[in-house]
């Protein structure tokens, strides 16, 4: 859940900070590396946002918060059961 957390407060960095032109690349790169720092391989998707160059289109999209949704699921499978 805290992943989770930090997830969308990084995305609202990217959806305010991101958009200053200039700004845009290094955020969206800073996202990436804080991405695998947090979840690892799939953390990887995080840097289809550098592919925009504007900066525009990829803060509206919260690629970090799927992507901690999508391993929430995941996570949940591998817990042991209790009987």
């Amino acid at each position: 859940m805290a992943k989770l957390v930090i997830a969308i407060i990084l995305d609202l960095v990217d959806f305010t900070v991101g958009r200053i032109p200039g700004a845009e690349i290094f955020v969206d790169a800073g996202l990436g590396v804080a991405a695998i720092g947090l979840f690892g391989w799939p953390g990887l998707f995080a840097f289809w946002e550098l592919a925009d160059p504007t900066g525009q289109i990829d803060g509206f999209v919260p690629t970090l918060t799927m992507i901690a949704i999508s391993q929430m699921g995941k996570n949940k499978n591998k817990r042991p059961r209790e009987e």
